[in-house]
């Protein structure tokens, strides 16, 4: 098992006056993402080293002091319950694939209790879901991972849910997970200690270019499937873009510049299929996100896809995926 880096201070006291050394916590939910908490907390470590300073100190903890295991399935031994805190400056909710149905009532009121007492909280990949669900992101800006854009906002409208990669508005961080959680970290770094250490650590981790807050969470059209043609890029953005209200093939052919022929035979010619069959396979692909998601009902997932009626979709979902909608969530 990883374990936690211990330490000769009180957990209780955590939030005590340390010279220049800022106190974090990480708060690990079972499934969390090893990538998105390395991304984290490994920015820390670098800037202490190249610093030569102690400018941070971190501390792991889980909802009940136990072990957490990541979705890669290593195991992380905390070095106590969340619960046991009682002030902290600041603390990372770092989740993963199961973030959305994190249920956990004193994990819930413990969060409460730290923000009251001026604890900065941020959430790392799906934490932004736990932060949401305890009440603590209602009327502030907020991002999560692009797989539960849609659902996380529909699931907490008091929030304002951006695209971006990360999100920091006033005491509140957010960030999209993966590698997005070293871009955050160093932006809190420079903010702190000044953009020349944040671009060492940069430098260090390979990292050519700091991302901004509004930097794209996916690469472009063009990169992800390795389109040139521009006429291409711009249907297949159409139809990414109208998941929920499909278009007809006029308006997305229009759009990109070609007539219905051209465009069919451009996606032809590229993808080895139509168009039409084309969007189809883009929005079940879509709702099968949804479902893992395990929070919307199969109806409300058909109608955030473009399809007309349940029946209709699950007939369509298991033509495609050989297997319901239902039996796609139980997997």
């Amino acid at each position: 098992m990883a374990r936690a880096r211990s330490s000769d201070d009180a957990i209780g006291t955590i939030g005590a006056d340390h010279g220049q050394t800022e106190q974090v916590g990480f708060l690990l939910v079972d499934q969390f993402s090893m990538l998105a908490f390395a991304s984290a907390v490994e920015p820390l470590r670098s800037a202490n080293r190249m610093s030569g300073r102690r400018l941070y100190d971190w501390r792991i903890f889980s909802p009940d002091g136990g072990p957490v295991r990541a979705s890669n399935g290593i195991p992380v031994v905390p070095d106590t319950a969340v619960t046991a805190v009682d002030r902290l400056p600041t603390l990372y909710v770092v989740a993963g694939i199961d973030g959305h149905g994190f249920e956990d009532k004193r994990t819930f009121a413990c969060l409460r209790r730290l923000a009251r007492r001026g604890c900065r909280m941020g959430a790392i990949c799906t934490g932004s879901h736990v932060l949401a669900k305890a009440g603590l992101l209602d009327g502030y800006r907020a991002t999560i991972h692009w797989e539960d854009l849609p659902a996380f906002a529909e699931a907490h409208p008091d929030v304002t849910v951006t695209h971006d990669i990360f999100e920091i508005d006033r005491n509140r961080l957010t960030c999209s997970g993966g590698t997005a959680g070293l871009d955050m970290m160093l932006h809190v770094i420079a903010v702190s200690h000044g953009q020349a250490l944040a671009a060492q650590i940069s430098d260090q981790f390979i990292h050519q270019q700091i991302r901004t807050p509004e930097s794209g969470q996916r690469p472009t059209v063009q990169s992800r499937l390795g389109v040139s043609d521009p006429k291409l890029i711009a249907a297949v953005a159409a139809m990414e873009s109208h998941l929920e209200s499909p278009l007809p093939m006029a308006v997305i052919a229009k759009r990109a510049g070609l007539s219905t022929r051209q465009l069919e035979r451009a996606f032809r010619r590229q993808f080895g299929r139509g168009p039409l069959r084309y969007y189809h396979e883009l929005r079940l692909n879509q709702a099968r996100l949804l479902l893992m998601q395990g929070e919307n009902s199969v109806l409300s997932v058909a109608m955030a896809t473009g399809f007309t009626s349940a029946s209709h979709f699950s007939r369509r979902y298991r033509a495609y995926f050989n297997r319901s909608p239902r039996e796609e969530r139980a997997r």
